[in-house]
């Protein structure tokens, strides 16, 4: 029996599998708005296992399995015997023999690493303290859509260099584009990371200087989840990377941005600009069905 194929980050695909899945993405969000039944998982079964909460990420795994004819299956933390000190490599191999497929939501990476090598079947990362390859899936496919493929663009990343951040650094090496890291000292990227991309990847500390002819701008909160006593610090020393309107007039004349949400306005990102007529954020959310959905069918073959 073959090892099943795994996505815990980016780099688990090939360029061109990247690149299939996220234009299966497209075909698949087509069939939906046409009303088109297309349940080419039917009988297939996803355990879901969190211990960090979600809105996002559960919704658009359970609503993607139903629509493709499958199931799902939430298991908090305390649902499971995991929250009782079971070992993870006892659970992969109880959990993996029962169902088709496992998506974690978890703070340690480690811990999906350690529980895809006892997984008899494929194992998607929902989102680490690390990666959340799920959401740049979801971005790429958004970018895509809009601007066509995002090869020889220019990316700026403003503010921490949190896991977002981490496997928007593989989708450059991956897709070969430029990316700008703005962040103030202290708030950089894993290193290890950063020299694993230095033909991709670079940091400006000036935002002004870091956003000038960039093709997509993208930010995140500035506290992620586990960091919420620091909320105050982090504001204060990263105020001048708020992505506001002034900042996006410095980008390229067409530029897009993101955020994976939830956000809090006025901080990271300007309410003005989460609200404009023209934002493509609703439509980067909305793309984490389509998108997981064509990963779930790339994972499970044909």
């Amino acid at each position: 029996m073959s090892s099943p194929r795994h996505f815990l980050t980016l780099m688990d695909l090939s360029p061109e599998e990247l690149r299939a899945v996220i234009q299966r993405g497209i075909e698949l969000k087509a069939l939906r708005a046409a009303g088109t039944a297309h349940q080419s998982l039917e009988g297939k079964v996803l355990a879901m296992i969190f211990t960090k909460a979600s809105t996002r990420t559960r919704v658009s795994f359970e609503a993607g399995m139903a629509q493709l004819g499958g199931s799902a299956l939430f298991l908090s933390g305390q649902d499971t015997q995991l929250g009782r000190g079971e070992p993870i490599e006892d659970t992969a191999r109880v959990i993996s023999s029962m169902v088709d497929m496992v998506m974690i939501r978890t703070f340690a990476h480690e811990d999906v690493l350690r529980f895809a090598e006892h997984s008899s079947v494929p194992v998607i990362n929902g989102l680490t303290d690390d990666f959340h390859p799920c959401q740049i899936l979801a971005d790429l496919q958004t970018f895509f859509e809009v601007r066509g493929d995002i090869s020889g663009r220019k990316v700026c990343w403003l503010g921490d260099g949190n896991n977002v951040c981490h496997s928007w650094m593989n989708a450059a090496r991956q897709l070969d584009f430029e990316l700008v890291v703005s962040c103030p000292e202290g708030y950089e990227p894993d290193p290890q990371l950063l020299a694993a991309c230095e033909q991709q990847v670079s940091i400006e500390r000036n935002p002004a200087v870091a956003v000038a002819g960039a093709h997509l701008l993208i930010t995140d909160v500035w506290a992620s989840m586990g960091q919420e006593s620091e909320q105050a610090h982090r504001a204060a020393r990263l105020a001048p990377y708020q992505l506001n309107r002034a900042l996006l007039q410095k980008a390229a004349p067409d530029a897009l941005y993101m955020h994976c949400l939830p956000a809090h306005r006025d901080e990271e990102i300007s309410g003005e600009l989460m609200d404009a007529p023209d934002t493509v954020i609703w439509q980067e959310a909305e793309n984490r069905l389509h998108a997981q959905k064509a990963l779930m069918e790339f994972l499970l073959g044909d």
